[in-house]
């Protein structure tokens, strides 16, 4: 899957000395990319947006 029109935004849960970041791109068709800020390079997890929506909602604080 080509990533390089993706739009990365980082976690707003980042720390400011970029420690345990993650980076999501939701403007790709069909699918929510997940990434390693500290490693922009590296692999990416692809989800479909049903999915992601449900991982989303499992891990909000209640």
């Amino acid at each position: 899957m080509d990533m390089s029109n993706a739009r990365w935004r980082k976690s707003s849960r980042s720390n400011a000395q970029g420690g345990a970041c993650v980076e999501v791109a939701g403007d790709l068709p069909g699918v929510v990319a997940v990434r390693d800020s500290k490693d922009p390079a590296g692999p990416v997890l692809a989800f479909n947006p049903d999915a992601w929506r449900a991982f989303v909602t499992g891990v909000a604080p209640r």
